[in-house]
């Protein structure tokens, strides 16, 4: 298959966004909040897990904790206990008290709204810091790459980069600045309801004629044959998002 020329990826990738827009117009976070704090906290929760997950322990966590200031005098092992139904919910718990803790020391209580101060928050990555910038404050800085995206643009040959992070930038360089803000939510969706991980709906994608990877991503046999050998355990602690 000949090398895509930058340019006629770029194009791709416009007319990619622009269907993506259309099929899922005014798309927001699923995760339920109400403030930036809230946002931030339900992010740095939802690594690991779901956003459905997410929902059912935070409204009782933010009833008796409503904001940085009351959370930053949480015991951990009280936090623990209301989101022990979430993956690696110890280290969450320590992170949305020691967040919470920093929120109130450093910025007086109200969650800060640049990337650098957001990312220097316990457990708040580059992905959380892009969800929180965009949902909470209205500031688009980059694109929120999670396990979704990196998937999606990746089987789009949007991508080759080795890790979210690197893969942000190509997108960065591929997709026009307006349209950074709405397409996380909408390449989630768009993940979750067609370009599924393990059984993509090739059939079913309004992207297929778009797409180098349609009708070839292995199957769960094919991909195990290839490996020959169980994946290595994940790791024991949560990442930053």
């Amino acid at each position: 298959m000949p090398r895509e020329s930058m340019k006629h990826k770029r194009e791709r990738a416009v007319e990619i966004v622009r269907r993506l827009a259309e099929i899922y117009p005014g798309d927001k976070p699923a995760l339920d909040y109400r403030d930036p704090f809230t946002l931030t906290i339900a992010v740095l929760l939802s690594a690991q897990t779901t956003d459905r997950q997410v929902n059912k322990v935070t409204p009782e966590l933010f009833r008796r904790w409503p904001d940085a200031a009351a959370m930053a005098e949480a015991e951990v092992s009280e936090v623990e206990e209301v989101i022990n139904s979430l993956g690696f919910f110890r280290t969450k718990a320590k992170h949305c008290v020691e967040c919470s803790q920093m929120i109130v020391a450093d910025y007086g209580g109200e969650v800060p709204s640049t990337m650098a101060a957001l990312t220097k928050l316990p457990g708040v990555g580059r992905k959380t810091a892009n969800i929180v910038l965009n949902n909470g404050f209205g500031i688009v800085e980059g694109i929120a790459v999670d396990t979704h995206v990196f998937r999606v643009a990746t089987r789009l040959g949007l991508t080759k980069a080795p890790t979210p992070l690197a893969a942000e930038q190509d997108l960065l360089s591929l997709i026009p600045q307006k349209d950074w803000g709405p397409v996380n939510h909408e390449m989630v969706h768009f993940g979750r309801e067609i370009c599924d991980a393990k059984k993509p709906r090739c059939a079913e994608c309004p992207l297929q004629d778009l797409c180098p990877s349609a009708f070839k991503v292995p199957s769960a046999k094919e991909r195990a044959a290839r490996k020959g050998r169980k994946a290595p355990k994940g790791t024991r602690n949560a990442p930053s998002v």
